[in-house]
């Protein structure tokens, strides 16, 4: 028997439309590929072209009314339901994650645990759904206000974290009453369809959540989109790059729709004189190379005060030469594994010379990894996949590319300043806004820090990464538009407020023309109590 015959064929999964699988006849198909291992070939999926997009955001307009019908408590158990479903099939799901995006399996875990969170908190927010009533101004009238589902809702996601940042989205959407048409990344394909499968089981009805498959631009990304413009999708919600962002702004506000936009980041971490910097080298190492640096929170320069620079810098390097890198599927404690694809790597591969070109001085890290380039820590076949070096610059300043772009790969720079106001000015230098950490024991500068940073999220004495299911994740700037994802202020992001004034007067009253207004009677002189008195001037 050959080779070919004694390999396992490879399975086709459809888009999921209606509660029916779907592979339209003669449509291409891509390949899921194992990030750390890129001849492991997990399933093909179709690529939806802009009728198949269409079609699933009709399905998705049909099913809108009678689940906006339902009850919020009664899809609040659904909720409960899919949370109940991911945390039974936790490990599986994991192990497929980890396979096919090449994250470690412990991060898998818990990118598969914040879905699990984020349903325990929405499934009770199903019976708080909270509107407010307000006293009128007039008699025999009552004012309400309500949250009501914006329709159908487009998501577009990445694939570093492909069931949690989705979790974020698709949750809270269908709580509030929301249908969903969903085009995951094209990175993570066959862990998505596991994840929208266990939503289905879970019992969203049909057509509520729609899954179609394929690439970005020119593809069913930009195709669904593009379904604002024809008015069968009321917003869109998107992870990605700020590029992508910028032009989904645009369509969206030529619709006088609100985009939920989560993008890039280059995100500071500042050290402190003050600082553990023992504390401070575990959480650099982690922000700047957990998930290969493929976050969008990963710290992107590191801002250390001048008396403790040289200190710092000897005992990052000496901990990076003890990072253990490999797929994480064969090798178990690595601290990451390959690049999720060779788009991402090339990317990454680039920013090399524009160090060279800003004049930055190159301390660890010599690009990609093969079998006569690799660090101590590598293990297993460095041809099997894109892997990089873990790479530390020095010498970067706010002026330079290096300092201003988001990389997207295990790098990070080393910048020196010279006490607090110099590092808040580095911190804010950059176009983004989205995640930031400072180390220090002193209050005062902690609270200057919260105080005057330009992000939407700060840790203090922890890592720029990291994320819990009942807290805003979101930036400003480049790194969004001000929405958030997860916990109560998500739900301003798919819902829009209704305001009801109920009269039961029996007649016409109009607010600030009929409203009797208490008047108000003689003046009272508190001075004429003692006659004579002199009173206080200006009383």
């Amino acid at each position: 028997m050959t080779q070919t015959q004694n390999r396992p064929s490879i399975k086709t999964y459809g888009h999921l439309i209606g509660g029916e699988e779907t592979v339209p006849q003669d449509a291409p198909t891509f390949q899921s590929r194992s990030s750390g291992n890129l001849s492991d070939v997990l399933a093909a999926f179709p690529e939806a072209d802009r009728d198949t997009v269409r079609r699933a955001c009709e399905v998705a307009r049909a099913a809108f009314p009678r689940w906006k019908a339902t009850p919020a408590p009664v899809r609040g158990e659904i909720i409960g339901n899919i949370g109940r479903a991911i945390a039974r099939e936790k490990e599986t799901l994991s192990r497929l994650l980890s396979r096919e995006m090449g994250k470690t399996l412990k991060e898998a875990r818990g990118d598969v645990q914040e879905a699990v969170d984020t349903c325990a908190f929405f499934q009770s927010e199903g019976r708080r759904l909270y509107g407010q009533t307000v006293p009128s101004e007039m008699p025999n009238k009552e004012l309400k206000t309500y949250r009501r589902p914006l329709g159908v809702v487009g998501m577009v996601t990445a694939g570093n974290f492909p069931v949690a940042v989705p979790s974020w989205k698709i949750i809270p959407a269908l709580l509030t009453g929301n249908t969903v048409v969903w085009k995951p990344s094209e990175d993570a394909p066959l862990t998505s369809y596991a994840f929208a499968k266990l939503l289905e089981e879970a019992g969203v009805p049909d057509g509520v959540l729609n899954v179609v498959f394929g690439g970005g631009k020119d593809a069913a990304g930009q195709f669904l989109v593009e379904m604002l413009d024809e008015k069968l999708v009321q917003k869109i919600a998107f992870t990605g790059s700020t590029e992508v962002g910028r032009w989904i702004g645009e369509v969206a506000g030529r619709n006088l729709t609100h985009p939920t936009l989560e993008l890039g980041g280059k995100n500071p971490l500042v050290v402190m004189r003050d600082a553990d910097l023992d504390n401070a080298v575990q959480g650099a190492l982690w922000a700047a190379y957990g998930t290969g640096g493929q976050r969008c929170t990963s710290a992107g320069n590191i801002i250390v005060d001048a008396p403790v620079y040289g200190e710092f810098r000897d005992k990052l390097l000496a901990a990076m030469q003890n990072i253990r890198i490999g797929n994480p599927v064969e090798h178990e404690g690595v601290l990451y594994g390959p690049f999720i694809n060779e788009r991402f790597f090339r990317s990454w591969e680039a920013h090399y010379a524009r160090g060279e070109e800003d004049g930055a001085t190159l301390l660890y890290g010599r690009g990609r990894i093969t079998p006569e380039n690799k660090p101590e820590g590598f293990q297993g076949d460095p041809e099997a996949a894109f892997y990089g070096w873990p790479t530390l610059w020095e010498g970067v300043q706010p002026g330079m590319k290096l300092f201003q772009n988001e990389v997207f790969g295990p790098t990070v720079n080393l910048v020196k300043v010279d006490g607090f106001d110099e590092a808040i000015a580095a911190a804010n230098a950059v176009d983004y806004g989205l995640s930031s950490a400072i180390y220090t024991n002193d209050r005062t500068w902690a609270n200057r820090f919260q105080e005057e940073i330009e992000a939407g999220m700060t840790s203090i004495n922890n890592s720029t990464t990291g994320a819990e299911a009942h807290m805003p994740f979101g930036g400003t700037k480049g790194s969004g538009n001000g929405t958030r994802e997860s916990g109560m202020w998500v739900l301003d992001s798919y819902t829009y407020w209704h305001g009801v004034n109920d009269d039961v007067s029996g007649k016409l009253q109009l607010a600030q023309m009929d409203t009797e207004y208490a008047q108000p009677r003689e003046a009272f002189s508190v001075g004429g109590l003692t006659p004579g008195a002199q009173e206080v001037e200006g009383v």
